[in-house]
């Protein structure tokens, strides 16, 4: 557990346009890299939406963590929250900033932001899969378990208990689905190089890969599966819903070709 003292040596730094080529955006270092490119594109314009990016810092004014949310009516999650602040992404990195107070100083400072707001609370999405933040933390700060579906748990922190965030029924769309399709948006930078790697794979096994760039939040919250911003579909059923790798897609294409 932090001491005090290390707290107080804490600093939160709000991304902005004007800042963030110096700041960086934290879960891609690389400002050269496409992925970097198309999430500083993606995070101007969102910005514009209300979307808030926050680095927390040591006393040496090195960047152990990060949060990213939005109002929730621009989530980029199958979500419906009125008057809630979402949140995307956190990540606290490497391990020896973890369990030292950073990732709890920046959702106090989200919740915070939440009071100033007057918002009615912050919901958030946790797996205890690959690419989401578990449950612990924000249960430990005053979040519960508002729903449950597939993998992904949907988690409240309330000022009011008017209203009741909820997931939509992505269940409902995916059989719509027929061929292969991928779908994905800049929102994660490492999206981007997913999509390229796994369009290559199609061409070069002859597969018509349907892929589509999610454009906005209205977009994300209708794609058929709880991660919101990458589905990998093949005939109505979901086979990754998250980034996959040139090789991982290979070894999905032959389990589908023995089922």
């Amino acid at each position: 557990m932090a001491q005090l003292n290390d707290l107080l040596k804490m600093k939160i730094v709000k991304v902005t346009p004007e800042n963030v080529l110096k700041e960086g955006i934290f879960c891609i270092k690389n400002a050269k890299s496409p992925g970097f490119e198309k999430k500083l594109e993606w995070f101007r314009k969102r910005y514009q939406e209300g979307l808030i990016l926050k680095l927390v810092k040591d006393d040496q004014d090195v960047t152990a963590g990060f949060i990213e949310y939005v109002p929730a009516e621009y989530a980029w999650r199958p979500v419906i929250a009125p008057n809630y602040y979402f949140i995307h992404c956190m990540m606290v990195y490497p391990n020896k900033y973890k369990h030292q107070g950073y990732g709890a100083a920046l959702l106090q400072d989200c919740l915070d932001d939440a009071r100033r707001h007057q918002k009615d609370g912050v919901a958030v999405m946790t797996s205890q899969g690959p690419w989401m933040a578990d449950s612990q933390l924000f249960t430990q700060n005053g979040f519960h378990l508002v729903e449950e579906k597939d993998r992904f748990e949907l988690l409240a922190w309330s000022v009011r208990n008017e209203t009741r965030p909820r997931f939509y029924h992505w269940e409902n769309r995916i059989k719509h689905f027929k061929g292969w399709h991928l779908l994905y948006s800049d929102q994660c930078p490492w999206h981007h190089k997913s999509a390229e790697a796994l369009a290559q794979v199609a061409q070069d096994h002859d597969l018509n890969l349907q892929v589509e760039k999610i454009g906005s939040a209205q977009d994300a919250q209708k794609v058929p599966c709880g991660y919101g911003t990458f589905s990998l579909i093949h005939d109505g059923k979901l086979l990754a819903d998250h980034y996959l790798s040139a090789s991982r897609f290979k070894n999905i294409l032959k389990q589908e070709q023995m089922a």
